[in-house]
């Protein structure tokens, strides 16, 4: 098998980069969580691009390097994921995530290779009082989300859809490692208490990627870490897994955040994975223990 990852310099596209060489990404367990783990090193080649490498918003490379390479299936994991910042630059978040998709699955396509592509809880305007099933019309605030929703657009039928949220990892930047930085001052903290959502962790998340992969399972699956909490909930648990004070976070609303967010946030954007659920695959574990994980993997490698 031979597998081409767009966006391997992001805290995910790594990840999967690493799982479907059959090792254990940063802050994963040693057992496969989802299905395999991936197969053996010796039976797959993996192609891992930057964006600097292959810019997917370059139709001319893309279709370049995927007829190159012919591979059997591309995980499209690159994107334009500055959220605030789209709000600024549509052009871009729509050339890279929208447009972008388009010339990736085009390129696939010319080989016949199963494209999985990675998308967003934003794509829910997070009014429902329940969690989004993959079935739920969607309804993007943001332009980050409508260009992502793009994205999903582009995919053809029979393609793999990916819906994540929260993300973090060990590599790039995220939620966790700002929290850590934080905690490592004094003085309050405060974050909003309400938006709801399930936090999710690449080492997790990449084994799902590289078993939906092999699969070549079609359609739209929710994949999350189980369980919900807010920004406030989430930055309180990564203090107390790092042995800091939680009770230095404070809650505050969205509307008291100053300066306010330019991007609009889902209120509620909590995935209910009932595709996986209802397919009895396996769900991620609880997003506690893949926090204290990813602590542990933090805190292991600044002490060296």
């Amino acid at each position: 098998m031979r597998v081409l990852i767009t966006g391997a310099g992001g805290q995910l596209g790594h990840d999967v980069a690493v799982a479907f060489a059959g090792e254990v990404p940063p802050g994963g367990r040693r057992r496969a969580l989802f299905g395999p783990a991936g197969p053996a090193a010796t039976d797959v080649e993996v192609v891992a691009t930057t964006h600097a490498e292959l810019p997917v918003d370059d139709r001319a490379r893309v279709l370049s390097a995927v007829l190159g390479l012919r591979p059997d299936v591309v995980v499209h994991a690159g994107a334009y994921t500055a959220v605030d910042a789209c709000e600024s630059d549509p052009d871009t978040a729509f050339a890279v995530n929208a447009l972008g998709t388009r010339h990736v699955a085009e390129a696939a396509a010319a080989v016949g290779a199963h494209l999985v592509y990675i998308s967003t809880d934003y794509v829910f305007d997070g009014t429902a009082d329940r969690p989004y099933v993959e079935w739920d019309a969607t309804n993007p605030l943001s332009v980050y989300g409508r260009s992502k929703l793009g994205g999903e657009q582009e995919c053809p039928g029979g393609a793999t859809v990916v819906r994540t949220s929260w993300v973090c990892g060990a590599t790039g930047n995220n939620m966790v490692k700002t929290a850590l930085r934080l905690g490592s001052g004094s003085g309050p903290l405060r974050f909003v208490d309400d938006q709801h959502g399930c936090p999710t962790f690449t080492a997790d998340l990449a084994a799902a990627v590289v078993t939906l992969a092999q699969d070549r399972r079609p359609g739209t699956f929710h994949v999350t870490n189980q369980g919900a909490t807010t920004w406030f909930g989430f930055v309180a648990a990564v203090l107390e897994a790092s042995g800091g004070d939680p009770g230095r976070v404070e809650p505050i609303s969205t509307a008291e955040l100053d300066p306010p967010r330019p991007a609009p946030r889902p209120a509620n954007s909590v995935l209910d994975n009932a595709a996986l659920r209802l397919n009895d695959l396996p769900l991620l574990p609880d997003w506690r223990d893949g926090l204290g994980r990813l602590v542990g993997t933090l805190e292991t490698a600044a002490s060296r």
